[in-house]
């Protein structure tokens, strides 16, 4: 199989949720949120948000073995209940100390008249990610379709 670039890797999705932005902008910046919604299948044994541009997202996984690894992230963009950009890093157990396989997720929100919120969620840059750990990035898209029907749930 030949490996993605990064103009090829892009998971889109959209998604009706039903609460308005403001309630869907906070569930992806408030860490006891987080914890009940962004990671299925894994327990979240910590979360950190430093909420401003340029601030840290980090999310760590533990599994029934240990430490699975998580995220590292950094906050690009944020458009109170509008807009959040992400450069969003991939990481294993190593945390910080292994390879991290960055891309970029951007977050958009739009009020509908119902009172409700339509979600974009455009993940890309996925290449690196795609040529490391190829079962990895083929879940990204089935992954993101789990969490967001998660925080539809909890929201």
């Amino acid at each position: 199989m030949t490996p993605m670039t990064h103009e090829q890797a892009v998971v889109r999705l959209h998604r009706t949720i039903p609460a308005p932005p403001e309630r869907v902008y906070r569930a992806w910046l408030e860490p006891e949120l987080l914890r009940r919604w962004l990671t299925p299948g894994l327990e979240v044994t910590r979360v950190e948000v430093d909420e401003r541009i340029g601030g840290h997202y980090r999310i760590w996984q533990g599994g029934a073995d240990g430490e699975a690894g998580g995220f590292e992230c950094e906050l690009l963009e944020l458009v109170p209940a509008q807009r959040i950009v992400f450069r969003w890093g991939f990481v294993g157990p190593e945390r910080l100390a292994g390879p991290a396989y960055d891309s970029l997720l951007t977050i958009t929100l739009r009020e509908e008249q119902n009172g409700t919120t339509a979600l974009t969620l455009v993940h890309e840059r996925l290449g690196d990610l795609y040529a490391a750990m190829p079962y990895v990035a083929e879940n990204v898209g089935p992954g993101w379709e789990m969490v967001l029907g998660r925080l539809a749930a909890i929201i």
